[in-house]
């Protein structure tokens, strides 16, 4: 049995679809040996491009890789990750998964969809139907107007389901079928495999924007030991696919925490400073452990609001935190350490001081690494923290149900709008 089997579900019937090919070919540069077995399904743009899989090899073309090919399907579908998965983890049996999902998205939410909307004076328009809250009268395909953000947003995976009424959140849009994944969907499939396979996946990849956020290591703590992913938005080249591989190649025995923080490496010397990046392994065991340590300070901080001393003080960090290209996800490592130089209270402090133990000296995040002056203070994990309107669609995360961040928020928001 191999140590190893890399699997990367490619959801490209999008405008990613040339970076799919790109990435197999780097795949290609070290491919499939004795120890690590490299395997991918790519769905490509349009429906005359059909679905393949693939077992990468380091010779011949890549049409030479294709082990089956499985006709138009729609990534969007649970059961068709569920399928590569099980199929992967059948066909290639390994010690060891490491599992990449690749695709378009921003983090846990992504409500830019409406504004682009409203700024066009535009409604909506999802299988035939007008989705959108803007009651123009004027519609616009969802797949252009996703299209627009797309182009602007380089690589992502998470976004807002504007079909479901501000359900949930979203990953692997798929143009050509007009459906995703949502966030629940997700985690139910990640259960569902979990359960199949009778153990968790080692390493999940997000190769994906804004991914490494607590509410999304929280929703998903129950599919995986370990996972890689990013603060901040991705440049379109993703992930270093051929050195990852050359490491796991170099040395197979390597450790679920060493591949993790190897693949952070990796990642971040694949750019230059000016590209502003950041990439996290965390484990995810520990999510539950950060969750409670945010708890505790979510409800100092909303005790503490009826001082205007502290209040002031609040706006003051909120000013200053690291944030990412949402303007909403700030790290939390850097949020607290702000927090607990202003005038707050022994009572923050000390409520500051835990999360930020609860992240790093052992915590969860395994290896942080950042490169570029607007992401210098990015620690590995970011949350959400608005300053004017909350989105409708938290309360339904997993975290804010079992935490009292999102009733901090509220107070906070509540306590700084205009009156």
């Amino acid at each position: 049995m191999r140590k190893w089997t890399v699997m990367v579900y490619l959801a490209g019937d999008n405008n990613l679809d040339a970076a799919g090919v790109t990435d197999l070919k780097e795949m290609k540069k070290v491919g499939t040996n004795d120890h690590v077995a490299v395997v991918a399904q790519f769905d490509r743009s349009g429906t005359k491009n059909h679905t393949k899989r693939y077992l990468l090899r380091s010779k011949g073309p890549l049409a030479s890789d294709v082990v089956g090919d499985l006709g138009e399907t729609n990534t969007g579908d649970p059961k068709v990750l569920e399928d590569f998965i099980l199929w992967a983890a059948e066909k290639y049996p390994a010690e060891h998964y490491l599992t990449v999902i690749w695709n378009h998205g921003s983090g846990w939410d992504d409500q830019d969809i409406y504004k682009v909307s409203r700024s066009m004076n535009r409604d909506i328009v999802r299988k035939e139907t007008v989705i959108s809250d803007t009651s123009f009268g004027k519609a616009l395909p969802f797949a252009s107007v996703r299209g627009v953000l797309e182009n602007r947003m380089g690589r992502a995976l998470f976004c807002t389901s504007v079909e479901k009424a501000l359900v949930t959140g979203a990953i692997a849009f798929d143009d050509n079928a007009r459906d995703f994944l949502d966030n629940m969907e997700m985690k139910r499939v990640l259960a569902a495999v979990t359960k199949k396979l009778g153990r968790k996946i080692d390493v999940l990849g997000l190769d994906a924007c804004l991914m490494n956020m607590i509410e999304i290591q929280y929703q998903l703590r129950d599919a995986a030991l370990f996972c890689v992913g990013s603060e901040e938005v991705e440049p379109g080249n993703g992930w270093p696919y051929d050195t990852v591989l050359s490491a796991m190649a170099a040395e197979p025995s390597i450790t679920l925490r060493g591949l993790s923080a190897a693949i952070v490496d990796k990642y971040v010397k694949s750019y230059r400073a000016a590209d502003n990046v950041t990439q996290s392994a965390c484990d995810i065991s520990k999510a539950q452990y950060v969750a409670d340590r945010v708890d505790g300070l979510a409800l100092a901080l909303a005790d503490g609001l009826a001082d205007p001393a502290v209040n002031t003080s609040l706006i003051r960090a909120r000013s200053r935190v690291q944030s990412y290209y949402t303007a909403d996800y700030v790290d939390l490592a850097d949020l607290c350490s702000i927090v607990r130089e202003e005038q707050v209270g022994r009572e923050i402090r000390s409520a500051c001081a835990s999360v930020i133990d609860s992240i790093t000296d052992n915590g969860m995040v395994v290896k942080c690494g950042c490169k570029g002056a607007d992401v210098k203070h990015s620690h590995g994990i970011s949350i959400y923290f608005p300053t004017k309107k909350i989105s409708p669609l938290y309360a339904k995360l997993d975290f804010a149900g079992k935490t009292n961040w999102g009733a901090f928020l509220r107070a906070y928001t509540g306590n700084i709008r205009r009156r």
